[in-house]
C-alpha cells in the first residue's frame, strides 16, 4: 500500500492538512518544508489521519498493518513533535495539529540535529515572511481567529481591573493550568537563523495542558512549576512583550510572548491591522490629549504601529506632538499605557465586547463554517462513499450567499453551540 502512496505522499499530505479550518495554500516552497520535516513514506501514511483525535488501533485499521508496527511509527511521529499523543478517556490518543499553531513551530522550539534548522528556518521565512498566501490565509480569512492578545496586567488600575475577566488574564492561564512547559520561541529562532533576531528573551514560549505534556514528554519543551512560569511572564511583561495565545475561554494550549519585530502574530497584524488578523483584548487605550507632552514613548513600544505623533495644533509651539491612536488597528494590549511616563494613558473598555470561543473545539467549528470546510469535521472518515457524498453536498450548502452565510454564523456561535460542545 505506502509503495502506491509515496509517489504522491507529499501532495496527499498537503490535501490532508488544507482540510484543517486553517490550512496551507500549496506552493514550491511548501513542499520544500514538508520534505525537510516528513519522508516520502511519512507524508503518506500522515496524509491519511483523521483530524479528530484517533487510537493507535485506528491508525493500523487505517493504514492496513499490525498494531504494533503503527504503534512504532505514531510514537516516531510524536517524538518529532509532528504528532500530539494524549490520554483520552484512558487510552493514548495521538492527533495531528495543524501547521500553526502547531508542526511548523514545534519543529524550532529546541535545538536538535536530526534536521536543518537553518535550512529550515530560511524556508519558513520565505513561506511566511516574503510570500503572502498562507499568512494571509491564517490571519484574515474568517471573522474568527486562531489567536487572540492577553491584556497586559501591570498596566491595569484598580477601576478596570475589576472588569478583567479570568480567561482575560495570561496569569489565570498559568495558575489553571494541569501542565505548564517553557519552550524556545519559534519567531526569534527562526530569525536568529537569518541573522534577524532582537534581544528579547527566547526560551519564554509557554504550553499548556495536553500540548505542554506532549511536548514535555517527547523533550520539546521543559517543565515549570506555577511560580517559575508565572516569573518568566514577569520577564516578558518587563521587556515589554505581548501575550499572544489561543482563542479560547477553557484549556488554553499556548501564550507566546511577542515582540513586533520578529513574531509572525505582529507582523501579520501590522501586515493585514484593518482585517483583523489577531483578535484584540477588550480595552482600548484612551489618550489625555490635554496632558501629552509627545515624548514618543507609547508610539515605540506599540508592536503594530497603532501609536503615532501629530501635530498638538499650539500655534504658540508649533513644534509640540501628542500621541494619537488608531483604534482599528489597536490590539488593546496596553503597552502604551505602560510606557507612558506621565500616566496620560489609561485602558478603558471597548464599547462593543470581544467574543472569545468556549474551547478549541468550539473555536475549531466557527473557523470551519467561515471558511467553508466544516464538512471535513464532520465527516472526518473518509472511507465511505456515502460520507464523501455527503462531504460534497455540505460542502456546496456551505458555498451560499454572504447573507446566508452570516445568518449561520451567528447561529453556530450562539449559546446553542457553547452547551453542544461542553
Amino acid at each position: 500500500m505506502t509503495h502506491h502512496l509515496v509517489k504522491s505522499g507529499y501532495t496527499a499530505l498537503v490535501d490532508r492538512i488544507n482540510r484543517f479550518p486553517q490550512g496551507a495554500p500549496p506552493s514550491d516552497t511548501l513542499y520544500k518544508i514538508l520534505k525537510v520535516l516528513f519522508s516520502e513514506k511519512d507524508a503518506a501514511l500522515v496524509s491519511l489521519l483523521p483530524i479528530k483525535p484517533f487510537t493507535v488501533e485506528k491508525a493500523a485499521r487505517i493504514w492496513k498493518m499490525k498494531t504494533s508496527d503503527a504503534q512504532k511509527i505514531l510514537d516516531d511521529l510524536a517524538d518529532r513533535a509532528i504528532l500530539l499523543d494524549m490520554e483520552e478517556n484512558g487510552k493514548q490518543a495521538y492527533v495531528l495539529p495543524p501547521p500553526m499553531a502547531g508542526f511548523f513551530e514545534f519543529s524550532l522550539m529546541r535545538l536538535r540535529g536530526d534536521i536543518d534548522q537553518k535550512a529550515l528556518s530560511e524556508l519558513f521565512y520565505q513561506y511566511l515572511n516574503v510570500e503572502e498566501d498562507f499568512i494571509k490565509a491564517l490571519f484574515t480569512e474568517g471573522e474568527t481567529q486562531l489567536g487572540r492578545v492577553f491584556v497586559h496586567e501591570p498596566a491595569l488600575s484598580h477601576e478596570i481591573s475589576l472588569c478583567v475577566l479570568e480567561y482575560e488574564r495570561a496569569t489565570d492561564v498559568i495558575k489553571t493550568a494541569s501542565c505548564r512547559g517553557i519552550s524556545i520561541c519559534y519567531c526569534r529562532h527562526k530569525m536568529q537563523h537569518l541573522d534577524r533576531d532582537c534581544n528579547a528573551p527566547k526560551e519564554i514560549c509557554m504550553t499548556f495542558n495536553v500540548a505542554a505534556q506532549s511536548l514535555i514528554k517527547h523533550g520539546h519543551a521543559r517543565p515549570v512549576s506555577t511560580e517559575e512560569c508565572l516569573d518568566l511572564l514577569n520577564v516578558a511583561y518587563d521587556q515589554k512583550l505581548v501575550q499572544f495565545g489561543s482563542n479560547v475561554r477553557e484549556k488554553v494550549n499556548f501564550i507566546c510572548n511577542c515582540c513586533g519585530c520578529c513574531c509572525e502574530a505582529m507582523i501579520a497584524a501590522r501586515r493585514f491591522g484593518l482585517l483583523h488578523p489577531v483578535h484584540t483584548t477588550n480595552f482600548l487605550p484612551e489618550i489625555q490629549e490635554e496632558d501629552c507632552t509627545g515624548c514618543g514613548h507609547c508610539v515605540k513600544v506599540c508592536p503594530v504601529e497603532a501609536m503615532s505623533l501629530v501635530s498638538a495644533n499650539d500655534p504658540r509651539n508649533p513644534k509640540n506632538k501628542k500621541a494619537q491612536l488608531r483604534e482599528d488597528t489597536c490590539l488593546g494590549c496596553g503597552l502604551c499605557a505602560r510606557v507612558c511616563q506621565g500616566n496620560h494613558i489609561a485602558l478603558k473598555l471597548r464599547s462593543q465586547r470581544v467574543i472569545t470561543p468556549l474551547s478549541s473545539v468550539h473555536l475549531a467549528v466557527v473557523m470551519a463554517v467561515e471558511r467553508g470546510k466544516l464538512q471535513n469535521l464532520i465527516f472526518d472518515n473518509q472511507a465511505l462513499l456515502s460520507h464523501r457524498a455527503m462531504a460534497a453536498i455540505l460542502g456546496v450548502i456551505l458555498k451560499l450567499p454572504p447573507v446566508k452565510q452570516t445568518m449561520a454564523n451567528r447561529q453556530l456561535k450562539s449559546r446553542y453551540l457553547e452547551t453542544l460542545v461542553r
